[in-house]
């Protein structure tokens, strides 16, 4: 990779390329006659948008190096002002908006941001909270009137009738944005993403699922599209909300879908539980989509086998690629290859199959291990086939989070050379078959007095009871000695409302536990209407407040 880099320029070549391809495509309302209207930037446009925001921000006294809040939602505007950002060289700070307002005000506050690029009503909290954010004075109001709270507007960044920009000359490693993890595993941490390593992300999924310029991409998440504008793919900017992805109304997506030919999709395994099922109940086909990219936590394989049958085409799939903000892509799998292959398995307790690794990423499986870990010589490597820690290092993993040294120290590990390896803080093992196959979250493991228990694995047991949605394994108790309870959640319309149907759902769920060695100390089986999940994918249970209420519903 070249010392200087700017992620930007990807755009600029996508401009250069394809000028007159549509860039983004936003569905800007409904005529008369109820159809979908669409708004677009081709990519000669967006590069040109893009170019005159950065002169704007330039002039307004945006530096290389600031950091600015970009709440926006997901838009033309969104993007155009994403790569203003990283053409003035300026930081990018990401937080989805849906993690709670104690958790977000935590997160600005740790990265104490130079300004807010934001719609009314995030302006109007900044200056309610203005002391707390003190060294905040670019504020550039984005898709309604600037009120009390001043700075200036995304129309007035526009007005700048200059041609081109240069762009930033920033290094590879200088920072490009600042990610903040969903908060499911512990408090939201700032990912400190750099420029080489987005370019890194780009090349690494392009290439390996052969994604051509010309595609057409429905992102469920937002971030996505800009891998698109960088690849040479239109971008459909779905009609859902992005913290919610499992209310997403099936019949928006396949109307894009139509309307727009998208070839490509991506989204939390939440939103293609709702469109499998959606296609199945209506006999409805995915007409041109051929490729549908699914991640942010295993996949069910009931998931895979619907929209494996709603595809039209033979040759479409989908695939669940497996990482994390720290370190994405890392391994890949396609439905296909779960259902004919790997799915067996996982009904047995093997865990999540994610399948091989993308070209340039290294993993290692450690021994499970409390604490930092200074160098990887201090760690031992186990044996294919034997359940560890999961450690990775490739071109895109990040380097470190945002002033937390503490949580750096503990997750990165350093190698020989300046290199480093990022702990993924998940647990698993890799097979004679070079596919890695994941267990859990380290932080989830139930430490019983019969030895560790791992929450992917022992899970699945009771998922295949017909009734079950999901199921979550918790502990309680002190570690060495914990008491491992499963908690499921039934599948719709299935929860039992009588304690006889209580008493003869968990004799029949304990009766599947004591059939695998697995499971056969589980004993303790409780009901929950409805799993708390992550905000991000609507997918990650949140086992951390389920062990309390599990203890109250107990009586520990």
């Amino acid at each position: 990779m070249p010392d200087q880099v700017n992620i930007s320029e990807r755009l600029r070549e996508s401009a250069r390329l394809y000028p007159h391809q549509k860039a983004v495509v936003f569905p800007a309302g409904r005529d008369s006659r109820g159809r979908v209207t669409y708004s677009h930037l081709t990519f000669a446009q967006l590069d040109n948008e893009s170019d005159r925001l950065a002169h704007g921000l330039s002039h307004y006294g945006v530096q290389t190096g600031h950091r600015l809040v970009l709440m926006v939602r997901p838009s033309l505007e969104f993007i155009a002002l994403t790569f203003a950002l990283f053409k003035t060289g300026a930081v990018a700070v990401l937080i989805d908006p849906g993690m709670g307002r104690s958790n977000i005000f935590n997160c600005l506050e740790t990265v104490e941001p130079h300004g807010f690029v934001a719609v009314p009503i995030v302006q109007a909290i900044r200056a309610l909270n203005r002391r707390r954010f003190a060294n905040a004075r670019l504020n550039v109001t984005v898709g309604g009137r600037r009120w009390f709270w001043g700075g200036t507007t995304y129309e007035k960044l526009l007005a700048s009738s200059a041609e081109g920009f240069e762009t930033a000359r920033t290094k590879a490693t200088d920072p490009a944005a600042i990610i903040f993890t969903s908060g499911s595993t512990g408090p939201p941490k700032g990912v400190v993403y750099e420029h080489g390593m987005f370019d890194a992300q780009v090349q690494l999924l392009q290439q390996f699922y052969g994604i051509k310029p010309g595609e057409v991409d429905l992102p469920g998440f937002p971030l996505f599209a800009l891998f698109n504008s960088a690849m040479g793919v239109t971008t459909v900017i779905p009609d859902m909300d992005p913290t919610k992805p499992a209310l997403v109304d099936p019949l928006n997506i396949l109307e894009a879908i139509r309307d727009q030919g998208v070839t490509q999709a991506f989204g939390s395994p939440a939103i293609w539980n709702r469109i499998g099922r959606h296609c199945e109940a209506t006999g409805e086909k995915l007409g041109s989509l051929r490729r549908v990219l699914s991640a942010g936590a295993p996949v069910p394989i009931h998931v895979l086998d619907r929209m494996l049958q709603a595809f039209e085409h033979d040759d479409a799939n989908i695939h669940t690629p497996y990482g994390a903000t720290e370190s994405l892509p890392v391994a890949s799998i396609s439905g296909r290859e779960v259902l004919n292959e790997t799915a067996d398995l996982s009904r047995r307790g093997s865990g999540t199959c994610v399948g091989r690794l993308f070209p340039q990423v290294r993993i290692r499986i450690i021994e499970i291990t409390d604490g930092p870990i200074g160098h990887v010589c201090e760690t031992r490597e186990l044996p294919r086939g034997e359940i560890g820690e999961i450690l990775v290092q490739a071109p895109s993993t990040t380097r470190e989070y945002f002033r937390r040294p503490d949580a750096t120290a503990l997750a990165k590990v350093a190698d020989d050379g300046g290199q480093f390896w990022h702990r993924m803080g998940d647990v698993g093992w890799f097979g004679d078959d070079d596919r890695l196959w994941f267990c859990g979250r380290k932080a989830h493991i139930v430490d019983a007095a019969s030895g560790r228990m791992f929450t992917i694995p022992c899970e699945a047991i009771f998922n295949e009871h017909p009734r079950v949605f999901r199921s979550a394994l918790v502990g309680i108790g002190a570690k060495g000695i914990q008491k491992p309870v499963i908690i499921v959640e039934p599948d719709a319309g299935e929860f039992p409302e009588s304690e006889t149907d209580r008493q003869q759902f968990r004799d029949e769920l304990r009766e599947l536990g004591r059939a695998s060695s697995l499971t056969e100390s589980i004993e303790t089986v409780l009901f929950h209407r409805s799993l708390p999940v992550d905000i991000r994918h609507n997918v990650k249970i949140f086992r951390e407040k389920l062990a309390p209420w599990a203890e109250e519903q107990l009586g520990a």
